[in-house]
């Protein structure tokens, strides 16, 4: 009896089985974006519009990498959105308000992502309560935090020009004229590592495990809660650095703002092909992801649709990914 060979030409290639074929698919939806964009729009295809794709991608990216260590567990994490305005915010309140130098701004910024993704791991892996609800009601307290701290002003990060300037230098460099989008170097080094960390070392293995089958890694001696607390704690230090590159970025922010920034970062994710049942989930293809996720939030307007024309085109590609998820997910059961 012989086997017969699945799949078509398409999905038995080399390089697409070396790749992976949804990521292959990614980057090709990508470059058909960037095409139909460019070709819409001459604005689309000025440097200027290059630079504030990244800067979308920069904080977005962050959160992307940290929110898949949670999705690969079967979990996920809401607060991320809301909580990179509030760590930025207490951060840039400090530097210009309480006069700290910005390097004390700068760790209690990450410090905060790192005790609220400790909060949230434990409630989570401790606690018993379902990752949606825990983080839902974590989102609610962090947006409430900023605000408060704050007293309900916005904060703007040291200018560029300033002596105290010179964090938004690590996400955006000008040489002459020229600005150069250094951030995304970073970007490439935390997806590396982070990269590495997932499926080279053994507490990367271990999340994996979580979210393949929970009760299995459990009864095999594996501290279950301890490297679940772990990946909400990723996802929270990755969310500080989601907030040093937004106040990089971007000029002011509002308390109470970032509600729905945390839908972009999981929807690239689950796109790149993390799957929302857990078990898989590279950090390349988030990063993938994102990237068509920035190219749709800027290249849309600049084609003429109104906002909420916009978000119904993303929400209609969120749906499609999930689908997609689903569909993977019964071929794979």
């Amino acid at each position: 009896m012989t086997d017969k060979k699945q799949g078509n030409a398409f999905t038995n290639n080399p390089l697409v089985k070396a790749i992976g074929v949804q990521k292959v698919v990614v980057v090709l939806v990508l470059i058909a974006l960037l095409i139909f964009f460019g070709l819409k729009s001459p604005s689309f295809r000025q440097y200027s519009t290059i630079l504030s794709i990244m800067d979308y991608t920069y904080y977005l990216a962050f959160l992307g990498i940290g929110v898949t260590f949670c999705l690969i567990t079967g979990g996920v994490d809401l607060s991320i959105g809301t909580g990179m305005f509030c760590y930025a915010l207490i951060g840039g309140y400090l530097i210009t308000q309480k006069g700290a130098p910005v390097i004390v701004g700068i760790l209690v910024t990450l410090l905060c992502g790192l005790v609220m993704g400790t909060v949230n791991g434990l409630i989570v892996s401790k606690g018993g309560h379902a990752p949606f609800l825990a983080t839902l009601c974590t989102m609610m307290i962090v947006r409430g935090m900023g605000a408060i701290i704050t007293g309900g002003a916005s904060i703007t990060w040291p200018a560029a020009s300033a002596p105290n300037g010179w964090t938004r230098t690590l996400f955006k460099l000008t040489v002459g004229d020229t600005k150069l989008p250094l951030g995304f170097l970073w970007v490439l080094i935390l997806a590396l590592f982070m990269g590495t960390f997932l499926n080279k070392t053994r507490p990367g293995r271990y999340i994996i495990a979580i979210g393949s089958n929970k009760e299995a890694t459990r009864l095999s001696g594996i501290n279950v809660a301890k490297y679940q607390t772990l990946a909400y704690i990723i996802s929270g230090f990755c969310t500080g650095l989601a907030a040093l590159a937004y106040s990089s970025a971007f000029q002011s922010m509002v308390p109470g703002g970032g509600g729905g920034t945390e839908l972009n970062a999981i929807g690239g994710a689950i796109i790149g092909g993390t799957s929302m049942s857990g078990g898989s989930g590279t950090i390349s293809g988030t990063i993938l992801g994102v990237f068509i996720m920035s190219v749709l939030q800027l290249g849309l307007p600049l084609i003429g649709l109104q906002a909420n024309y916009q978000q119904i085109i993303i929400g209609l590609v969120l749906i499609l990914a999930v689908y997609i998820d689903v569909l993977k997910n019964k071929k794979l059961s």
